[in-house]
Formats: C-alpha cells, sequence, structure tokens
C-alpha cells in the first residue's frame, strides 16, 4: 500500500522557515513526480511546487521566491523548503504523487496522498 508520512509542520514566527519532509512508504519514490500543496481553512486546495522523476522543480506563481521542493530518492523521501514565511503561508500542507507526470501541479493530477501537517506562521 502506498503511503506518506509527512512531518516538519509546526508553528513559526513571520519571517521564519521551516522544513517539510514526505517519507514514502510501501512503494519507491524513484518512478514518481512529486507535489507539495495546500490548503487554508474555507480555501481550495493549491498547488505549491511539483518535481518529476528527473525533471527541474516547477513553482506555482512565485512560490520559488521562498520555497524549493527536493526529493532524494535514496532515502524515498521529499522536501519542501519555506523560507520567510508570511501569515498567508498559514495551511495544512499535503504531499502528493502520480505516475503520470505532466509537469502540472494541480492538485488533480496526483492520486496518491498523504495525511497533510499542518504550518502556522504567527507572532
Amino acid at each position: 500500500q502506498l503511503q506518506f508520512v509527512e512531518s516538519g509542520g509546526g508553528l513559526v514566527q513571520p519571517g521564519g522557515s521551516l522544513r517539510l519532509s514526505c517519507a514514502a512508504s510501501g512503494f519507491t519514490l524513484d518512478y514518481y513526480a512529486i507535489g507539495w500543496f495546500r490548503q487554508a481553512p474555507g480555501r481550495e486546495r493549491e498547488g505549491v511546487a511539483c518535481i518529476g522523476v528527473s525533471t527541474s522543480p516547477n513553482y506555482v506563481d512565485s512560490m520559488n521566491d521562498r520555497f524549493t521542493i527536493s526529493r532524494d530518492n535514496a532515502k524515498n523521501t521529499a522536501y519542501l523548503e519555506m523560507n520567510s514565511l508570511k501569515p498567508e503561508d498559514t495551511a495544512v500542507y499535503y504531499c502528493a504523487a502520480t505516475q503520470y507526470y505532466t509537469g502540472s501541479c494541480h492538485p488533480g493530477a496526483y492520486r496518491y496522498w498523504g495525511q497533510g501537517t499542518q504550518v502556522t506562521v504567527s507572532s
């Protein structure tokens, strides 16, 4: 069974940083594209960044200004480094995977999802 375990979320002050991890189990991450998504209260889930098996990262809007997606296939883990965090970044962050990557970071393009990790940016 394909599973993800996300970690690294928490409470951080504005301007702070967090590194989210997404550990895969039950499958080899090597053959899957990975995406990071977030959902704030009352809002739809939105894409943050995605990365293919051997492609350059793709960021939604201007997320690459502060966020960096990466993957370590040897550890079967993907990461989202978040810097200069703002209160509007507060959301539940999810990682997800797909075998059929088209370069899209749209949530509908991803099949396998983690349970999410809460990120709260507040002073």
